[in-house]
């Protein structure tokens, strides 16, 4: 994706149609893949760039972690809406730090106003594979040490 991204929208989905193994895809899957493309070509830039690192840290992904991320996912995403965001508020501030540091907080107290649950979703998150995050805007100063961030699977 990241070769054609600088190519008119009309010339990607014709190469898109071109290629062999999308030819071999049923019909709704083609389309579904067809609205991707649209839906990644009305990103900025900025978004799809991260879109573009997620997915090259999910192609490196070993089969074992790949299943620990869909793991973490499905418990993750049937929390309510309310305790996900605050799990994902408190992954945010667990990222932010070198992965010794993370586990000292995870273990200090400081989360033991989550569940057992949301607390073994906070452990999980800081063990997966964690991939480079680039800064969210320009004018803010240049981080030192390892960003991470949590890769998400393609739909």
């Amino acid at each position: 994706m990241n070769q054609q991204r600088d190519r008119p929208l009309d010339q990607q989905r014709r190469d898109l149609q071109s290629d062999p193994h999308f030819r071999q895809l049923p019909p709704d899957r083609q389309q579904k893949f067809e609205q991707r493309l649209q839906h990644f070509n009305s990103l900025p830039p900025d978004r799809q760039q991260q879109v573009l690192r997620r997915g090259e840290v999910w192609e490196h992904l070993k089969p074992q972690q790949r299943q620990e991320f869909r793991s973490f996912a499905s418990q993750y995403n049937g929390l309510p809406p309310e305790r996900r965001q605050a799990v994902k508020n408190a992954i945010q501030t667990l990222r932010a730090m070198p992965p010794d540091a993370r586990q000292r907080e995870l273990q200090s107290g400081r989360f033991n106003q989550f569940s057992p649950q949301e607390r073994q979703l906070l452990n999980d998150a800081s063990s997966l594979p964690l991939a480079p995050a680039q800064p969210s805007s320009q004018s803010e100063p240049p981080r030192t040490g390892p960003q991470r961030y949590v890769p998400r699977p393609p739909r």
